[in-house]
């Protein structure tokens, strides 16, 4: 399954994105109404949800990561919770990253299971309650905040610095998934990822509501032996052009660059691309992590890739090193108030 935003979106608006703005207004009522509605089952654990105002990428697995090392320094059993976007399985399951392939529990996740326990899931609330059975006491969610069916403590919005929210359209006339006010409603706090200035706005309207933001960026965790290197960079995620610079910024010479769809899994002959072009030209081949779990475990020409591939690693850090832990401990105070009122009501 590929998810790739149309380049409009994350433009000024034109003419597309106001031709779709009938649609686009629906989708909005839809989806606030269904925020708004939900019903919201229980668990006896605390909730984070990482998640974002928009379709795309924009950092949210790194985070989810960084929050989940921070819960394990505190002593506490963290587990991931993903609907397993890209993969084939339809039913609640505890992902082996050494067993189970992306086409079948999605690239997320196998990242995700290299951390911590981790359980994909369509249905939410069921994969929750599979988490806390597993032993975990504190569930992160990776995505799910405007569809969620699950009582939420702590939901922490990622927003890119570079991309912000694109044309400010609702899907499909844009990037964002429902109406931003009501989004910031919802929101505990945001997470503005980069250096850009595209989020600055968004950042100044949360505050007005009383929202707290923290800053964070993406670095990389190895890849100084690529300094000066000729390189060809593959990339299959939200944002291509966020990896590409991430291999610049390392210092690599990025000879040749191929885009696709995110999660998308490379056909016979975009690897035989990939391979030629780097023999041709004697160009090291490097890629996102995300990609490389999407080559792993298969044969033939996807197992050639992923051998002749260098994996360049990047991590979530907060500029605040103490943010994660205060959101691990705003969620359990906020657990604990939920519990509570739970009890109270019988």
């Amino acid at each position: 399954m590929v998810s790739e935003a149309p380049p409009f979106w994350w433009t000024k608006a034109d003419w597309r994105a106001w031709t779709l703005y009938p649609i686009s207004f629906l989708y909005g009522r839809i989806s606030g109404y269904r925020m708004v509605n939900a019903r919201r089952a229980s668990v006896p654990v605390p909730v984070i949800c990482v998640g974002n105002f928009t379709v795309g990428g924009a950092g949210k697995t790194p985070t989810a990561i960084a929050i989940a090392r921070a819960a394990k320094a505190k002593g506490l059993t963290p587990g991931f919770l993903s609907r397993g976007y890209g993969g084939s399985l339809d039913v609640t399951t505890v992902v082996d990253a050494g067993h189970h392939r992306a086409v079948a529990v999605g690239d997320e996740p196998l990242l995700l299971a290299r951390e911590a326990l981790t359980v994909i899931s369509r249905r939410r609330v069921e994969g929750a309650r599979r988490l806390v059975k597993e032993g975990a006491d504190l569930i992160i969610m990776d995505d799910g905040f405007q569809s969620a069916r699950l009582a939420i403590d702590y939901a922490l919005l990622v927003i890119d610095a570079t991309r912000g929210l694109g044309n400010g359209h609702i899907v499909p006339g844009g990037p964002v998934r429902a109406p931003i006010k009501l989004q910031l409603r919802y929101a505990t706090a945001l997470l503005k990822v980069g250096a850009g200035a595209a989020a600055d706005q968004i950042v100044r309207i949360a505050a007005r509501a009383a929202k707290p933001y923290f800053t964070a960026s993406v670095t990389v965790s190895d890849g100084a032996d690529l300094k000066g290197r000729k390189v060809l960079a593959f990339a299959g995620i939200a944002d291509p052009s966020k990896f590409f610079r991430t291999v610049d910024e390392i210092g690599a010479e990025t000879v040749a660059r191929r885009s696709f769809g995110d999660h998308e899994h490379l056909t016979d002959d975009e690897i035989d691309d990939i391979l030629e072009t780097a023999a041709r030209d004697d160009l090291q081949i490097v890629t996102t992590s995300k990609d490389f779990v999407r080559l792993a475990g298969h044969h033939g020409k996807a197992e050639t890739l992923a051998s002749k591939c260098r994996v360049i690693e990047v991590e979530m850090t907060f500029e605040d090193h103490l943010a994660p832990g205060l959101i691990i401990d705003r969620a359990l105070d906020a657990c604990r108030e939920r519990r509570l009122k739970e009890m109270a009501a019988g």
